[in-house]
């Protein structure tokens, strides 16, 4: 029976150990009636009860009950007595039945208990109050009996309740851990297994049973009183000293199988952190090696443009975010399996190791994998960069040469053929660059098939194989027909820099004519005062006459090569049209060379040749720009002309001497 069950009941004090005890050391029973009708039925429960809890050892002694009837009437009293003969009768020796003082006297001395004692089965003794110390101590009794025992009916019960709480909760608690604990220790692992899949828990906390143990523990074992006039100590309530041990032996047992369970606890707790571990391990590797591979296998081409490139990348790194969320599991899985390692446990390092090591090798083989990957659409989107780059250099380069050219002067060509050759230097650098970057991606795709597992992956190779040389065999064609145009462009505008040499050489000649005619009408006008000057004058005109000579023929050269060239060119010269005629003209504008008077018959041509050079003092010499310029001066020319006059006159009185010597003769 539970106090918790007849709580309502015991909190009526029917009845009570106090813990005192009589002279014999049996426990003293106190029953106290008070006015009201006493319920026999809860007396009886009550007394059942408080007998259930002493030890056998202790009821051996037997039981004073002290029956306090001062508040009561002597039938009840009367009732109380003989209902002890059946509930308690091997166990009670000694009934005190406390009488009011003047009511009972008269009334009840013709029944004496003590005639009926055989029949009872114990002593009954009518007492007052003040006299039940000449059968009890007076420290064994509480105050309302004269005596100095305390006692604190709630108190009590709620002692008892929280004892038979802690002692139901931790006689449970023990089974229930004791069927953990040696379901546990079973050799057979099958039933290990099944007694794990059960899963079974304590109905309570242990933490909170034990704690609830040490506490009434520690409150049953402070319970020291001492008297307070004579100072002697004395034990206290001997449920009391009977709980203790009762106390300590069911902690003993918790702590014992609390520890048991604590260890088979942390043993499941390490084997479902292993399931958990090798679950999460197989659903690593079965990603990685199935929808992550596959993802990787479908992902084999290159792109044909920056674009493309671009778009493979994207989707790439689309791939290496899902593989992330993966990866970041395999981190924490290798976190938790080096913490289970360090543990020590002897009987899991294989299989810890071995799943580490299976995790390790999937995610060390497809971070490789993902990263071959990048870097090879990282060298595909530069190569197509560099294809890029090229392609448009070569259309540039074209366009520049398929305008037509039509420079002003040499300079410009001289700067167009720097420029041209500028941007096939370029073109020559861009190619080789392509074929750099081609030829590593060629690499790096040759190394495909290492992680293909088992695909063949011979046909994409190819395809990509093939647009990669294409692109280098289309880049090289592409630049050999530039360089074939720059060729031809190069040599048109060499003999286009040839063409402007030669009319600039051809003005240059005029120029030269020009000059050489204005140098020849400006000190060349004298004719000569004698034969031997005029000798001397003519022999310096011849070389005048020979330098333009020389110099027209030279100018004449730069206009035919000029003519050819521009036919090469299919072009028309600048200055060809009229540079000819102003040589011509300043060729006929220079003075021809006279004619000296050697023969004696020639006095008519002698003297027309004077006419002639009077006539050609007073006419100009026309310059190719129109303008006119006489030789010499005014006066110079008025010189001249007398001069000549004299020479006239001089030819005509020898031609008369020639012609009539007789006449010479007779004037002698």
């Amino acid at each position: 029976m539970e106090a918790s069950v007849i709580l309502p009941i015991l909190k009526k004090k029917l009845a009570f150990l106090s813990g005192g005890k009589d002279r014999r050391s049996g426990l003293i029973l106190t029953i106290p009636l008070c006015l009201e009708q006493t319920n026999m039925d809860e007396l009886s429960v009550t007394l059942d009860y408080l007998l259930s809890i002493p030890s056998d050892k202790c009821k051996a002694r037997g039981f004073t009950v002290i029956v306090d009837g001062r508040k009561s009437q002597w039938n009840v009293v009367k009732t109380v007595v003989l209902m002890l003969q059946n509930v308690v009768p091997a166990e009670v020796s000694l009934v005190c039945v406390v009488k009011p003082d003047e009511f009972w006297d008269k009334k009840v001395t013709h029944f004496c208990f003590w005639k009926e004692k055989d029949r009872l089965g114990f002593e009954v003794i009518l007492v007052s109050a003040n006299k039940l110390t000449r059968y009890i101590e007076p420290c064994q009794l509480t105050e309302d009996f004269g005596g100095s025992l305390t006692y604190d009916h709630m108190d009590w019960l709620n002692k008892r309740l929280v004892f038979e709480k802690f002692t139901k909760e931790s006689t449970s608690l023990l089974d229930e851990l004791a069927l953990i604990n040696n379901g546990s220790d079973k050799g057979n692992q099958q039933e290990k297994e099944r007694s794990v899949d059960l899963n079974f828990l304590p109905s309570v906390d242990p933490e909170t049973v034990l704690q609830t143990g040490h506490e009434l523990l520690s409150e049953l074992q402070q319970r020291r009183f001492n008297g307070s006039d004579g100072g002697v100590s004395w034990s206290p309530m001997d449920d009391e000293l009977l709980a203790q041990p009762q106390v300590m032996k069911l902690l003993d047992s918790l702590r014992e199988q609390y520890t048991r369970y604590q260890e088979v606890c942390r043993q499941r707790s390490k084997r479902t952190q292993l399931e958990e571990i090798q679950q999460k391990v197989m659903q690593v590797v079965n990603w990685l090696e199935g929808p992550g591979s596959e993802q990787l296998r479908a992902q084999w081409g290159i792109g044909d443009s920056i674009r493309a490139s671009q778009a493979l990348q994207q989707k790439h790194e689309e791939i290496e975010s899902q593989h992330s969320e993966w990866f970041a599991v395999y981190v924490e899985l290798n976190q938790q399996i080096a913490a289970l390692l360090n543990a020590g446990d002897e009987e899991d390092l294989v299989e810890l190791k071995s799943l580490q090591q299976q995790l390790s090798d999937v995610c060390y083989r497809q971070a490789s994998q993902l990263e071959f990957r990048q870097n090879l659409l990282q060298a595909a989107l530069e190569f197509h960069g560099v294809a890029q780059d090229l392609s448009q250099q070569l259309d540039g380069l074209l366009g520049m040469l398929c305008v037509d050219v039509a420079p002003a002067d040499g300079a410009s060509i001289q700067q167009t053929l720097k420029l041209l050759e500028e941007k096939l230097k370029s073109v020559d650098v861009g190619l080789q660059g392509l074929r750099e970057k081609g030829q590593g991606l060629l690499d790096q795709i040759s190394n495909q098939a290492s992680w293909a597992y088992g695909k063949d992956v011979t046909i994409e190779n190819k395809e990509n194989v093939d647009h990669i040389q294409g692109v280098m065999e289309d880049m090289q064609l592409r630049k050999q027909r530039c360089e074939d145009m720059v060729d031809v462009r190069r040599l048109k505008m060499l003999q286009m820099v040839q063409l402007f040499k030669c009319e600039e050489d051809a003005a240059q000649a005029v120029e030269w004519l020009s000059e050489l005619l204005d140098a020849l009408l400006k000190t060349h006008i004298r004719l000569g005062d004698d034969a031997q000057e005029t000798k001397v004058l003519l022999e310096k005109h011849r070389k005048f006459v020979d330098v333009a000579q020389s110099t027209y023929d030279y100018g004449r050269q730069l206009l035919q090569a000029t003519v050819v060239l521009c036919q090469s060119l299919r072009c028309t010269s600048r200055s060809s049209g009229d540079t000819l005629p102003r040589l011509n003209r300043i060729l006929q504008d220079c003075p021809e060379e006279p004619e000296s008077i050697n023969d004696e018959e020639q006095f008519d041509e002698v003297e027309a040749v004077g006419k002639s050079l009077l006539d050609r003092l007073t006419v100009p010499v026309v310059y190719p720009d129109g303008t006119e310029q006489y030789f010499g001066s005014p006066s110079d020319m008025a010189s001249t002309a007398e001069h000549i006059r004299d020479r006239m006159k001089l030819v005509s009185l020898k031609r008369q001497q020639l012609r009539h010597p007789e006449m010479m003769t007779t004037e002698s």
